[in-house]
């Protein structure tokens, strides 16, 4: 009996013991975690002081529920890949635990009030540029560049780029160039953070037959690009010391941050070693919410 067979009958088999929690791991409350924190710096540096209560939790509230609604579709179109790979294999809809249809109804649920929150309680610009980045993600990148190219995760990754923004948005009601300084950060980090992860998971992508770098053009060449990419990673940090967006705490934390990236990348391209990208991987989750968390201290301080 095949793997998929296999988790398809235990997953019939467990259906009765269906509970919160088990929707709850559809949204990816991790990955949405970190993008949440993103997002609320995003509306800290928008404008001085802090905004108003209402924007603050609707908003958030808005742009979290779009989000989970983004990682359930992602669970049911990645289904059957993720029956192959050790990471993924026991999703609540890899294993038959949930079904499809039912991960599809919760997350039309999730989209639909998340729209209703941003329109009626913080702005439809945030509301549509939420919207947007959901089908980016779960429409765009995991329907078809996953699967139709290495350079999938550079071309897909500004939608994973764009909580900052919303949050700015929630705020403001109008994009500014500061808050696209934000989105760059992250689509420059994004890369090298899932090349990483390729490299340590490259067997599993190969099985599941998805063309990440590591896959179609092997380690090596992709440990080059994660140090490329890490070198640009650190020098479009500065920017928003170079534009006056930030003080000279986040100028030292940005350099620390990033240097220490780039010594994880250049010690990953001189040994080819699986455990030293996850330790890379690791790190580059590390240095995001850190820097974004510098850059708050310093706006505060200085602004």
């Amino acid at each position: 009996m095949s793997e998929y067979a296999k988790s398809l009958k235990f997953g019939a088999a467990d259906k009765t013991a269906v509970s919160w929690r088990d929707f709850l791991e559809l949204t990816k409350p991790k990955v949405v975690a970190l993008m949440m924190l993103t997002a609320v710096i995003g509306m800290l540096l928008a404008r001085p002081g802090v905004p108003a209560w209402t924007v603050f939790v609707f908003g958030n509230l808005g742009i979290a529920l779009l989000a989970g609604a983004a990682a359930v579709v992602n669970h049911v179109v990645d289904q059957k890949i993720d029956t192959v790979m050790a990471r993924t294999r026991k999703r609540p809809v890899a294993t038959g635990k949930i079904s499809a249809f039912d991960a599809l109804v919760f997350a039309t649920t999730l989209a639909l009030a998340g729209m209703l929150v941003l329109v009626w309680q913080v702005n439809a610009l945030t509301a549509w540029l939420t919207l947007a980045s959901l089908v980016g993600y779960a429409g765009v990148y995991t329907l078809f560049l996953k699967r139709a190219t290495p350079q999938n995760i550079v071309i897909g990754g500004i939608a994973g780029a764009m909580p900052p923004l919303l949050g700015w948005t929630a705020v403001t009601g109008q994009v500014e160039g500061h808050a696209l300084l934000l989105v760059l950060i992250i689509f420059a980090w994004t890369p090298p953070h899932f090349w990483a992860l390729a490299i340590h998971r490259k067997e599993e992508y190969a099985k599941a037959g998805i063309p990440m770098l590591p896959v179609t053009h092997g380690n090596r060449f992709t440990e080059l690009h994660i140090v490329l990419y890490t070198l640009m990673l650190l020098a479009v940090s500065l920017l928003p010391f170079v534009t006056g967006m930030s003080g000279p705490i986040y100028l030292v934390g940005a350099l620390v941050l990033g240097l220490r990236f780039l010594q994880y990348a250049v010690r990953l391209l001189r040994g080819d070693d699986r455990e030293v990208a996850m330790d890379t991987f690791k790190f580059s989750i590390t240095y995001l919410m850190a820097l974004f968390v510098i850059l708050l201290v310093d706006h505060f301080i200085f602004f």
